[in-house]
């Protein structure tokens, strides 16, 4: 009678380490634990010059796109304003913008 190795046998330990891995890291992560590498080491995000630069560089981007976002949002809202109104100003608000009334300085 020989001894048969079942598929099921090798695949359940597998797939429940798997799950056990998973279940460890996130854990680790969520709890702000530090991940490790293979060696037991822990694994840190890199701190050096050139990753600070280029944070800087990010964050100044950051704040020009969202300034010019709010500079968007507010030259659609003027041309919501102006396509939803009723015809009857319709003309003296586009006069007035025209010329430069309506802007906020």
């Amino acid at each position: 009678m020989p001894f048969d190795i079942s598929p099921a046998m090798i695949g359940v330990p597998a797939i429940a380490i798997t799950i056990g891995w998973v279940v460890n890291t996130w854990l680790r992560v969520r709890h702000g634990y530090p991940l490790e590498n293979s060696w037991g080491k822990p694994v840190y995000p890199r701190t050096d010059d050139a990753a600070q630069q280029r944070m800087a560089l990010l964050t100044q981007e950051n704040a020009q796109l969202r300034a010019e976002l709010g500079s968007v949002k507010d030259r659609l809202a003027n041309v919501e304003r102006i396509v939803t109104d009723s015809g009857f100003g319709l003309t003296q608000q586009i006069e007035a913008l025209r010329r430069g009334e309506g802007r906020a300085q």
